[in-house]
């Protein structure tokens, strides 16, 4: 039986195409995440906020929002519109087309609702400060995974096997926050 992992030296019995594979994936799912991380019903709050401003079409929304959350926050179409036929549904927004475009705009509900939720900013990240957060997490995430990967590029057998004991340590301290009251 033929045996595909290296044997002995640098990372013995660990395939470096799968390590790099793996730390790859998981960039992509913290830069993919952090700037999504929002609460499903802040696209509603964001819409009902921005057009208690100003009249605004569907893709002035999202470019409004975006802004406004510092590139932390892009709804997509996927949101925003059936967001807004449901706000229209509600009565508390109407449509008006000019141009070919809709331009939504506050009815009089709508305005009464805004005035419920005043003092609230459902583009504002979460927390105080803006080093806290999800957009922090998925930061130092990346970063540990990219010293993770120098180590298994670059380190010594027993280099590596620190680093997992490290890691390992690691994920478990992570693991026992989430379990505190």
């Amino acid at each position: 039986m033929s045996n595909s992992f290296p044997t002995g030296g640098f990372g013995a019995g660990i395939p470096t195409e799968s390590i790099r594979q793996a730390f790859e994936q998981l960039r992509s799912t913290f830069e993919k995440r952090a700037g999504s991380r929002v609460a499903r019903g802040d696209v509603r709050a964001a819409v009902l906020a921005l057009l208690a401003e100003q009249p605004m079409h569907g893709y002035q929304i999202i470019r409004e929002i975006e802004e406004r959350s510092g590139g932390a926050w892009k709804p997509s179409a996927g949101s925003v519109y059936p967001t807004l036929q449901l706000l229209a549904d509600e009565g508390l927004i109407s449509a008006e087309e000019s141009n070919g475009r809709k331009t939504f705009s506050l009815t009089d509900a709508g305005r009464a609702a805004v005035d419920e939720t005043a003092g609230s900013s459902p583009w504002d990240p979460q927390g105080s400060g803006d080093d806290q957060g999800y957009p922090a997490l998925a930061k130092a995430g990346f970063e540990l995974a990219q010293a993770a990967a120098q180590v298994g590029r670059t380190g010594t057998p027993e280099q590596v096997q620190q680093a997992v004991a490290a890691l390992d340590e690691t994920r478990r301290r992570l693991y026992s926050i989430l379990a505190q009251d």
